[in-house]
């Protein structure tokens, strides 16, 4: 289990696929795999919360991490409205986790206004949902094609390609209706 554990640990996307197979290969059912990442995401909390309130305590003295601020809570905002709903609501929230990673999510529940447990809540409930998606996915390409590397390396591949292609066509139709 620790094993595990420790790749769902890494700050790289491919911690999750790796850690899934590892845990599948090794006899780990599906809910004691997803309660290794949830530890692995309250770990996560508990290191990078000093860190996040570090920052807006030197964002009170540093006028480049104010403006940092500024800018954040302007882009969330601009992005739920953009997406019909208010920056602080938990779903756009979770959706931020969800689409980023949990730190970015923490940190634009604490711009929001949220405190450590509701923010953090917010933040891991996202990252829960991804991890969901990748572990499924992962799993089921590995009974397709029965080499945890080949499945791995599709996950990995599809989770970078797939942002890339998804701003490609929102460019593309962004262009197409601005004519």
């Amino acid at each position: 289990m620790f094993p595990v554990l420790m790749l769902f640990l890494l700050p790289v996307g491919g911690g999750i696929p790796a850690g899934v197979l590892l845990a599948s290969a090794n006899g780990l059912a599906w809910p004691i795999t997803a309660g290794l990442y949830l530890v692995s995401d309250v770990i996560l909390a508990l290191a990078f919360e000093p860190i996040l309130r570090l920052f807006v305590v030197l964002g009170k003295r540093i006028p480049f991490l104010a403006r940092l601020g500024i800018a954040m809570k302007t882009a969330m905002a601009r992005n739920a409205a953009h997406l019909g709903g208010t920056a602080s609501s938990p779903f756009m929230l979770i959706l931020i986790a969800f689409g980023v990673d949990p730190m970015t999510g923490r940190a634009s529940a604490l711009a929001a206004g949220h405190g450590f447990i509701l923010g953090w809540v917010f933040a891991i409930a996202g990252d829960m949902l991804y991890y969901a998606v990748v572990a499924i996915t992962t799993l089921r390409l590995n009974s397709y094609f029965h080499n945890p590397n080949t499945a791995m390396l599709i996950v990995l591949g599809a989770m970078i390609v797939i942002p890339m292609f998804i701003r490609f066509i929102r460019a593309r139709l962004g262009t197409v209706t601005a004519r």
